[in-house]
């Protein structure tokens, strides 16, 4: 546990508990209420900033893409959590595409700084743990917009009898696989926060 409280390690640590935290009470509270049947880029660019200052190993435009990309994400997930499903599926549903491909794409570019980065910056079975999962996550994605959008109607009860339930099904698994694949590649940057420290400085001018 003592690696946690090194530098800013205790970032995506924290990231990791809340969010697999939000993640399963929202779900256990949908299967218990009946609707259901029984995911931080600014520090990372920074981090990848200095080790590219400090020894050069790929351009910052990656590095860049991916920060814009991370905002991105952001964004979508603020749109998903601020607009129902039910009242404004449309708007919903087009945060979700933005937070979910966003993201997919941004642990991709993020996969291949690793790989640039390495063996300086990273070990080499971190850069495979976190391809892996860009590839896990990438590969889910994508039958999850499929079967998304060949569903005809936007509910959370659902019969098992109904024509898009298989749809619903495979789309919802996809979405917690991507999720979760999120979750855990955050997991995998405790180690390059380890060796970071925050300081935000404050100033005030005389003539105000």
């Amino acid at each position: 546990m003592l690696c946690f409280l090194r530098g800013m390690a205790f970032v995506p640590f924290l990231l990791v508990t809340w969010s697999s935290a939000a993640f399963i009470i929202s779900y256990v509270v949908a299967v218990l209420s009946g609707h259901v049947n029984p995911f931080l880029p600014y520090i990372r660019y920074k981090i990848v900033e200095k080790q590219n200052q400090t020894t050069y190993f790929s351009t910052p435009v990656f590095n860049l893409v991916s920060l814009v990309l991370g905002l991105v994400g952001c964004i979508g997930m603020g749109i998903v959590a601020n607009f129902q499903e039910l009242a404004v599926p449309v708007v919903h549903d087009g945060g979700a595409l933005l937070a979910f491909v966003c993201g997919v794409v941004y642990t991709l570019l993020q996969s291949v700084i690793s790989y640039k980065s390495c063996p300086q910056w990273n070990s080499l079975s971190t850069c495979h743990v976190r391809m892996a999962i860009s590839a896990v996550s990438c590969a889910a994605v994508i039958p999850m917009i499929a079967c998304a959008s060949l569903i005809s109607i936007t509910k959370l009860e659902w019969n098992p009898k109904e024509k898009d339930y298989v749809y619903h099904v495979v789309s919802a698994i996809c979405e917690w696989t991507v999720a979760f694949g999120f979750i855990f590649y955050f997991l995998t940057f405790i180690h390059d926060f380890q060796s970071v420290t925050l300081r935000i400085s404050t100033e005030i001018n005389g003539d105000v």
